[in-house]
């Protein structure tokens, strides 16, 4: 590395999330104590909420799943010079499809048939929807951001119609739909473990963290280690360059954003399949939004992405333990430390990063081995 200021491959990956991490908990302790709590005890009863028993961490385990399906759906659009920011909506449009497979179809047909259904159907159906503003982009110019923006609306709105006018059944006053047959239903963690004889608490997790694990690993594939993800990562390098190669920009933007929107359409597995058992309002409840952030901690790479939807998991349980156990914390207070954690991890990434490449240059001239790794 001759560029002083540029930080190696292990060091962004690693070293820079932990710095932005670590300055975002003391910039959010500062906070905690001008208002008069104690950080540490703060902290403690973060983690311990999160993760000091196996209920806590099955909670935590069961945000992350869903923050994940978002992450890695921000990331691969980044990869090609995106920022789709409608994972919101895909989220959604994914869980009308995965609902309306489970209300059609699972009164008759069995579990092992039904559940790789309401992947595909949950997968499609956010595909569709964000392969429109990428058609856009591509082929009519329109800016990519906008376009999604508009569509989480429209996918909002899509879905209380749908809810109210043909899927509430008569005389109910909750929006929402009848329960979905036994087949359409995921397994719990507790009730999977059950089967080899390991006992474990009853919570919202279930098998739909393992379907999170393996989108993550298919796309550390797609991207590095195909010639489509690399022609991906080309575009997103620099269209001009990857048009002079033979790279067709146009056809990656529409493929980046069919597979981020087939990513964010999984949330539903998660949610509809896995927890309510029916289709209901707000399930998605700015998990497309906080996917943002956990792809922009994780350096849009699936690796990272799992570490910082753990992370954003834990804050998600935690905060709700400390909200609790630590008179006067306000469940505000933790999301200003998510605030935190975004600002440091996102608009300041670009003025701690120079800061550690120095950090790194001048640890190099004392350790040897120290700048490279």
């Amino acid at each position: 590395m001759n560029d002083s200021n540029t930080l190696p491959r292990w060091a962004d990956l690693v070293l820079l999330p932990a710095v932005c991490l670590g300055v975002a908990l003391l910039a959010a302790g500062a906070v905690v104590a001008m208002v008069g709590q104690h950080p540490a005890q703060v902290i403690a009863a973060l983690v311990q909420g999160a993760f000091g028993s196996a209920r806590g961490l099955s909670y935590t385990l069961y945000y992350a799943t869903t923050f994940v399906f978002t992450g890695l759906a921000v990331a691969v659009a980044f990869h090609s010079g995106l920022f789709n920011i409608g994972g919101e909506g895909q989220a959604i449009l994914g869980g009308l499809g995965t609902g309306l497979v489970a209300l059609w179809f699972s009164a008759f047909l069995p579990a092992w048939v039904m559940l790789p259904l309401m992947v595909l159907a949950g997968a499609s159906f956010g595909m569709a929807w964000a392969v429109v503003p990428g058609y856009l982009q591509a082929y009519r110019g329109s800016h990519v951001v906008i376009t999604t923006i508009m569509f989480n609306f429209i996918a909002s709105t899509l879905l209380v119609y749908v809810l109210v006018n043909h899927l509430r059944p008569a005389g109910a006053m909750s929006v929402e739909s009848v329960a979905f047959g036994d087949s359409a239903k995921l397994p719990g963690m507790h009730e999977a473990l059950a089967w080899i004889g390991v006992e474990w608490p009853a919570s919202p997790l279930n098998l739909s963290v393992v379907i999170a694990a393996l989108a993550a690993g298919a796309v550390y594939v797609f991207l590095w280690h195909t010639r489509a993800g690399y022609h991906l990562r080309a575009v997103g390098s620099s269209p001009g360059a990857a048009e002079y190669a033979g790279i067709r920009p146009r056809r990656q933007v529409v493929l980046a954003m069919a597979v981020s929107g087939a990513l964010a359409g999984l949330v539903g597995m998660n949610e509809i399949a896995g927890v309510h058992g029916k289709l209901l309002l707000e399930f998605v409840s700015g998990a497309g939004f906080t996917g943002i952030a956990v792809a922009l901690m994780g350096r849009n790479h699936p690796v990272g992405i799992v570490f910082a939807s753990i992370l954003f998991g834990a804050l998600f349980q935690g905060g709700a333990e400390v909200a609790f156990e630590v008179r006067g914390f306000s469940r505000d207070m933790v999301v200003m430390l998510q605030g935190f954690i975004v600002l440091f991890s996102g608009a300041m990434v670009y003025v701690i990063a120079p800061l550690v490449a120095k950090a790194l240059n001048w640890a190099g001239r004392f350790l040897p081995g120290a700048r490279h790794g």
